[in-house]
C-alpha cells in the first residue's frame, strides 16, 4: 500500500477480543480516524437504562425506539488519551458505558433493528473519506462491505473473560469472574443468533485468533497485512 493511499479497515469479532485496542493502535500508527462502534451501542444502552426502558427481566423496546430521535452521540477527541471519548447528549459517558451492568444489556439493545439502522447510518457517514479504522460486530459485513482490509478477531471464551475481568478490576468496577464469563457466553449467543446483522466472519475477512498472541504480536501481524495491500 502506498503511504498516500487511504483505506477503510474493518475489525469485527467477539466481545473482549481486544478489537478496540488493536483498532486504536492501527489508527494511531497510520494517522487514521478511529471509531468504536461498540461504544455507540453501549451509549444507547446506558440511555435505555437511565430512562427505565431496560432492566433485569424487562425491555420496553417500543419506548426506546420512540426515544431514538432524542439520542445524540458524539466522539470528542481527548488529546491526553489519543482517541475520541463517547458523549451521550453532551455528557462524557466513557466510564459508565464500560460497566458490567451496561455489558449485561448491550447485546439486547444491539438486536433492535431501528437502533442498528440509526447507528449504521452514522457510521457509514463517518467513513466517506476513508482513512478510518472501525471496530464492531458488523463492520465488514454491513457497514463497510467494500473495506479494503477486513479482520475478524476471536479467542476462547475463557481467555476473553479473564481479560475482561482483569480490565474491570483495574478500573475498580465490581464483578466476579463467573459474572464476566457468563456475560461473555451470553453475549456470544445473542450476537451470533440475532435476526438483524448477526456477528459473522465476512467471506473476505482474515481471521486472527489472539488467544496466545501478545498485543505487540497482533499489531505486527495486522501491519504486515496492511503493507501487503
Amino acid at each position: 500500500m502506498k503511504s498516500t493511499d487511504k483505506i477503510t479497515i474493518a475489525i469485527d469479532g467477539y466481545s473482549s477480543t481486544g478489537k478496540s485496542t488493536l483498532a486504536k493502535q492501527i489508527a494511531k500508527h497510520l494517522g487514521y480516524v478511529y471509531v468504536d462502534t461498540g461504544a455507540m451501542y453501549r451509549a444507547v444502552t446506558l440511555f435505555a437504562m437511565e430512562n427505565g426502558y431496560i432492566g433485569e427481566g424487562f425491555f420496553d423496546k417500543e419506548t426506546l425506539v420512540a426515544g431514538l430521535p432524542f439520542i445524540k452521540l458524539q466522539f470528542i477527541f481527548n488529546p491526553d488519551l489519543g482517541f475520541g471519548e463517547m458523549f451521550l447528549n453532551g455528557k462524557n459517558v466513557e466510564t459508565e458505558i464500560r460497566s458490567i451492568a451496561v455489558s449485561s444489556f448491550v447485546s439486547q439493545i444491539a438486536e433492535v433493528s431501528e437502533v442498528r439502522a440509526k447507528l449504521v447510518e452514522q457510521q457509514q457517514a463517518m467513513g466517506t473519506e476513508k482513512g478510518i479504522v472501525m471496530d464492531g460486530r458488523d463492520i465488514g459485513t454491513v457497514v463497510f462491505p467494500n473495506a479494503e482490509l477486513k479482520i475478524f478477531m476471536t479467542a476462547s471464551p475463557h481467555t476473553r473473560a479473564e481479560r475482561r475481568f482483569e480490565e474491570l478490576k483495574a478500573k475498580g468496577q465490581p464483578a466476579t469472574f463467573e459474572q464476566v464469563f457468563q456475560n461473555v457466553v451470553a453475549r456470544d449467543h445473542i450476537d451470533t443468533h440475532r435476526d438483524d446483522s448477526p456477528l459473522r466472519k465476512a467471506d473476505d475477512a482474515i481471521e486472527i485468533d489472539n488467544s496466545h498472541l501478545t498485543r505487540e504480536e497482533q499489531f505486527a501481524k495486522v501491519l504486515a497485512l496492511i503493507e501487503r495491500l
